[in-house]
C-alpha cells in the first residue's frame, strides 16, 4: 500500500515541512509515503463568491491530475467524522486487504476543496473539531498515519 499526501500550496515555514518529512521517513519503514504539493493560486483580493470559486477550481484541477483513477481518495474536510487513531488503522487495513494499494490523503488551500475535488473522493476525513493552519494539518496527518501504520503493523507507539 502507498500513501500520498496531496496538498495545495508548497510548506513555507521550515519546521513544519520537517515534522511531515520526519514522519513520512519513518513510515516509509512501514509503507511508501510521499508529499505531493500542487501549486496555491493567490487568494483573490475580493473575496467574492465567484473569485472563490475559481481558485478552488483551478487548485481542484491541479489537484486531480495527481490522483490516479484506481487511487482510493480521502478529502479532508473540516465537518467531516474524525476517526480515532485506531479507527484510522482499521480502515486503513480494511482498503488494504480489500485490495487498494494507493491511497491519496487530499488537503486544500484556507478556501477549501473545489466540488470536483469531493465528488472524485471516496470519502472525507476529519482530523479536528479545531481549526488547524494547512501547514500543521499535514503534520498531523503524516503522524497519524505513521501511527495508524504501527498499530497495524502490531508496533508499539507512545501514547
Amino acid at each position: 500500500m502507498a500513501l500520498t499526501l496531496l496538498c495545495v500550496g508548497k510548506a513555507r515555514e521550515r519546521y513544519y515541512a520537517d515534522a511531515v518529512h520526519e514522519y513520512c521517513k519513518r513510515l516509509s519503514a512501514l509503507m511508501p509515503c510521499e508529499v505531493v504539493e500542487v501549486a496555491d493560486e493567490p487568494e483573490p483580493k475580493q473575496l467574492s463568491e465567484a473569485a472563490v470559486e475559481r481558485v478552488k477550481r483551478l487548485e481542484g484541477e491541479r489537484l486531480l491530475s495527481r490522483v490516479s483513477d484506481s487511487a482510493y481518495v480521502f478529502a479532508l474536510c473540516v465537518d467531516a467524522r474524525q476517526p480515532t487513531s485506531e479507527e484510522l488503522a482499521d480502515k486503513l487495513q480494511a482498503l488494504f486487504n480489500a485490495g487498494h494499494s494507493e491511497l491519496v490523503f487530499i488537503i486544500g488551500s484556507s478556501l477549501g476543496l473545489h466540488e470536483s475535488v469531493l465528488k472524485r473522493a471516496n470519502e472525507t476525513l476529519g482530523l479536528s473539531r479545531m481549526t488547524f493552519p494547512h501547514q500543521l494539518a499535514r503534520v498531523v496527518l503524516a503522524e497519524q498515519l505513521y501511527r495508524a501504520a504501527k498499530i497495524n503493523a502490531g508496533q508499539r507507539y507512545h501514547k
